[in-house]
């Protein structure tokens, strides 16, 4: 009778969190994995009621779609300066090489540039470990030479100068080996590949934008965000990413389609929006960033939104450069009723939670969430796409003006037709598969919802202490992330979340538990290479609360490690307990952001979030091998073409494609506006 009443009660949740969304009709039919290769999938995703849009709104996709892809280049320069010439040199190769294909030196070379395409360059996107090219430098002489096509040399170089500076950079393992190195010790801006600095050291950096500090002002602009830093005849300049400055080839296409959106803007919102991007992509102003982060925030009431700019930091290893991306997509009225729940509310998570009352905001503002279906993506939000995005990222913005928080169902509905047998192998028992299998949908998208919605929108700085990355340096992106699970996490077994009707009862909240503990200590162990230590931001966050809150419980055993016929698993014996640790830890990595205490998130992350148990992690990664499931998926995007009559667009159509390289091909040829020696 349990059971039953369990099943039913999911059945409910399933109602109110997934099903009421059109994101979870994907038709049989629908191939949603396209190809393997590498440590990688290639999956597609469909765009729920496109053909039924007004072709107003359609017309208005089509141009920020273009504005979408036209910036898409400039991820790959942002990467790495070398990533632009390997790239199109390699789809040089993969065009016009007329010799003998079908060699395994040839296939290889296939797969490294689609490593390429999906990574936006040639380190891994999640690793950040330079690739093996997996073929000898002798074959890529020979299919340089005996390909008849124009390859990007510099100005007055010959085909074995070209050769010659390329050999170390492709295939010397040692020469910038990592896109982003945050070992102690290390000068994290000289060690890591990324072309965001040049000829400056850490140091230098942080004494650069410590003079531009600017503590006594409430509404700090976020400095660095849009510009490459470098030392030029014994000076540091900075380059700015701007119209007529740097990337300003790419930037002017994107211009040219966001004025055409303008024109044909469902709302004066949005209009004042998109005009604000433009005047920011015009000036380089970092107060026009700020300007138009407000007007986007206060656009609300429209279908269609867009994510375009300089955005996320943790390409940086200092944290303060942003990436560019695009996320083009349209509003689900009917799923965003769930996420509204949990932003309409967030007066009182705020006012509930356990972080010190000095931190806590007495008015929060203007907190929006919503789900949405994507329609294309670019930059560093492809291939590999994040589910749930939360901006601006300006805590001031956030505190005066509010945030949106967005849940990318169709993204989330590709990957759950997609899901394998990861969370069986890892769970300790029946018990424990039972309720992932009933449960573990609604915590993962709640998950979500709740860290882009409350999560980042939480909390507040005490007064005169710097932005994030001023204070926390290297560990600020790590601890933010944190901190937005620890709220989740903290949430996830409330009883509100039962009033508002978005969980059945407190066990869905304990597969939410469930799910984040294997993920910390065991799961994403897979995806990173064995010997090497943890990089990436949130990975060290998942295994930094994870690992605090195992040592933290030992002596009441709240969380126990257990062994089985020589697997290892990770069980928790007490979710109410548990919840207690989160909520000390939250309270803790608030206070640590609020304060600006970077010796206390060095101390957390380096002790919790980076070195790795190699024999566990060996045992990982033989359990996955043996599940044939990859660890890191990504996207073959949706085409949109308009249909004209008389140069006017009467309708526009939309398409799957079904071959990555197809497309990036073809991206290749209608979106390469930079120099590829852009250094």
């Amino acid at each position: 009778m349990l059971k039953r009443v369990r099943i039913q009660l999911a059945s409910i949740a399933t109602a109110l969190v997934v099903s009421a969304a059109s994101f979870a009709q994907i038709p049989s039919e629908f191939e949603v994995e396209a190809e393997r290769f590498a440590d990688l999938r290639i999956l597609r995703y469909r765009v729920p009621g496109f053909e039924e849009l007004d072709v107003s709104i359609k017309t208005l996709l089509y141009f920020l779609y273009e504005a979408s892809l036209s910036g898409r280049e400039i991820i790959y320069d942002q990467k790495y300066r070398y990533n632009l010439v390997i790239k199109r040199t390699l789809e040089e190769i993969l065009r016009r090489y007329s010799g003998n294909r079908n060699t395994e030196e040839f296939a290889a070379l296939e797969v490294y540039i689609r490593r390429i395409w999906f990574s936006n360059g040639i380190h891994h996107h999640y690793s950040n470990d330079k690739f093996d090219p997996g073929f000898s430098y002798a074959s890529f002489e020979h299919y340089v030479r005996e390909t008849p096509g124009e390859f990007p040399l510099r100005e007055g170089q010959t085909i074995d100068e070209f050769l010659a500076e390329l050999r170390p950079i492709i295939f010397d393992p040692g020469v910038d080996a990592k896109l982003v190195d945050k070992s102690p010790g290390v000068d994290v801006v000289v060690g890591s590949a990324v072309n965001f600095y040049s000829g400056v050291t850490q140091a230098q950096v942080e004494a650069f934008y410590d003079a531009l500090q600017e503590r006594d002002n409430p509404r700090p602009v976020s400095h660095g965000l849009n510009s490459r830093l470098i030392m030029r005849d014994g000076e540091i300049t900075e380059q700015i990413w701007r119209l007529g400055g740097h990337y300003g080839q790419a930037l002017a296409p994107v211009v040219d389609w966001l004025e055409r959106a303008v024109d044909v803007a469902e709302n004066a919102a949005q209009a004042d929006a998109l005009r604000k991007l433009i005047h920011f992509y015009r000036s380089g102003d970092l107060s026009d960033w700020d300007a138009y982060n407000i007007a986007w925030v206060n656009d609300t009431g429209s279908l269609v939104d867009l994510i375009n700019g300089f955005v996320e930091v943790y390409n940086d290893p200092l944290g303060l450069r942003g990436s560019f991306e695009s996320v083009l997509s349209i509003r689900d009225p009917v799923a965003t009723r769930r996420i509204d729940a949990i932003a309409l509310e967030a007066q009182w998570f705020e006012d509930n939670s356990p972080i010190m009352d000095e931190h806590k905001k007495a008015d929060v503002t203007g907190i929006t969430g919503k789900v949405i279906n994507v329609v294309v993506e670019s930059g560093d939000a492809s291939p590999a796409t994040p589910i749930g995005i939360n901006l601006p990222n300006a805590d001031w913005i956030r505190r005066e003006h509010g945030s949106k928080s967005v849940n990318l169902a169709n993204i989330v509905a590709a990957y759950d037709v997609v899901s394998g047998g990861a969370a069986n192998e890892f769970s300790w028992d029946d018990a424990e598969r039972e309720r992932t299998q009933d449960f573990g949908s609604i915590a993962a998208t709640l998950m979500t919802d709740m860290h882009e919605v409350i999560g980042h929108a939480s909390g507040q700085l005490e007064p005169g202490v710097g932005t994030l990355h001023e204070t926390l340096k290297n560990y600020g992106s790590t601890i933010e992330e944190a901190r937005a699970d620890l709220v989740a996490l903290y949430y996830m077994r409330d009883p509100k979340l039962v009033e508002l009707g978005l969980l059945p009862g407190a066990e869905a909240g304990n597969t939410g538990y469930d799910r984040y503990i294997r993920n910390g200590l065991l799961q994403q162990l897979n995806r990173i290479q064995l010997g090497d230590s943890i990089e990436q931001d949130h990975m060290r966050n998942r295994q930094m609360v994870a690992s605090w809150a195992l040592q933290a419980g030992a002596d009441d055993a709240v969380i126990e490690r257990r062994v089985r016929d020589g697997k290892t698993y990770f069980v928790i014996n007490d979710y109410a307990a548990l919840r207690e640790l989160f909520g000390q830890q939250l309270r803790e990595l608030q206070r640590i952001k609020s304060e600006g205490d970077f010796e206390a998130a060095q101390n957390l992350v380096e002790t919790y979030g980076v070195r790795v148990d190699a024999q566990l992690h060996e045992e990982v990664l033989e359990r996955y091998a043996a599940l044939d499931e990859p660890p890191y998926s990504g996207f073959i995007n949706p085409r949109l073409v308009p249909e004209t009559v008389n140069g006017e667009i009467v309708d526009v159509r939309i398409e799957y494609p079904e071959d990555f390289s197809e497309q990036m091909l073809g991206y290749a040829d209608d979106y390469a506006f930079l120099p590829a020696w852009n250094f």
